[in-house]
């Protein structure tokens, strides 16, 4: 199978995996089945994990990805990365769809974004999961003080978060990156951080985030798909879907969350 081109979309990959499945030895045929069950840590995982999980050693994992066609793992894992971040237009590219649908009246905007925030807002309780909830919130209540990040789209989220907290009393830091300024250091055992990011995911809240698990510190995360990489640090995974129009995304969901999870945790400190 070798000298053969790599699968372009998840859709290909998915028939080259079919066809050379059945065909391949034991380790490899390994490889295959952990794969086939687990697409969704490709776009998170290092070769190490993902050789790990399927009970091989690295070396069997990247040959493996050769035989699908893919030079190594980097390029198969970019295939799944892609797919999943895309190429979301930039706000130009997006006003310019609106007009061509000629979609851009100030009334028939309001009706569209009405409509796709009530869609984000009855899937909600379908995508959170109301144990994972749970430990959300005792997780932010039992903390000696609660960290929150979320930046570029998630700012509005993370700021209004910290707005609640604090006039409900709760302490609670925003770390905005405002100057450039780095307070992981403020960040201590005891502490919980609450991170915030979505599809094109922001490097700063996922770099804080890896470095406050490293530590063994709580992480709690609001985000959106099953390869969102705040899932890699055993974080407590609030997951929301925000139905797009013109693909702008609304956070009505987002926000819906953020003020139950705030008003469930000034709650529970009270009671304690």
């Amino acid at each position: 199978m070798t000298g053969i081109g790599s699968p372009d979309t998840v859709k290909a990959f998915e028939e080259r995996l079919l066809d050379v499945s059945d065909k391949l030895p034991k380790r490899l045929r390994q490889c295959a089945d952990y794969v086939a069950a687990n697409t969704d840590r490709i776009a998170v995982s290092t070769v190490a994990e993902m050789a790990e999980g399927a009970g091989v050693q690295p070396s069997a994992f990247m040959r493996f990805c050769q035989i699908l066609g893919f030079s190594g793992f980097s390029e198969m894992q970019k295939l799944f990365r892609d797919s999943f971040v895309g190429d979301w237009p930039d706000y130009s590219t997006r006003l310019s769809h609106l007009r061509q649908k000629e979609e851009g009246s100030p009334s028939a905007l309001l009706a569209e974004f009405v409509d796709a925030g009530r869609t984000s807002l009855e899937g909600l309780l379908k995508t959170v999961d109301p144990q994972s909830l749970d430990k959300a919130v005792d997780a932010l209540t039992g903390a000696g003080m609660i960290h929150i990040i979320g930046l570029r789209r998630s700012f509005p989220v993370a700021s209004y978060m910290a707005y609640a907290f604090e006039k409900m009393g709760v302490p609670a830091m925003l770390h905005s990156a405002v100057g450039k300024l780095d307070s992981r250091h403020a960040i201590r055992p005891g502490d919980v951080l609450l991170a915030i990011t979505f599809s094109p995911y922001t490097a700063e809240t996922v770099d804080l985030a890896q470095a406050v698990a490293a530590r063994g510190i709580p992480v709690v995360a609001v985000t959106d798909t099953i390869v969102s990489p705040l899932r890699k640090f055993d974080a407590i995974t609030l997951s929301v879907a925000e139905v797009d129009f013109g693909a702008f995304r609304s956070l009505s969901a987002t926000l819906c969350l953020a003020m139950a999870l705030s008003v469930a945790v000034g709650t529970a400190r009270q009671i304690g």
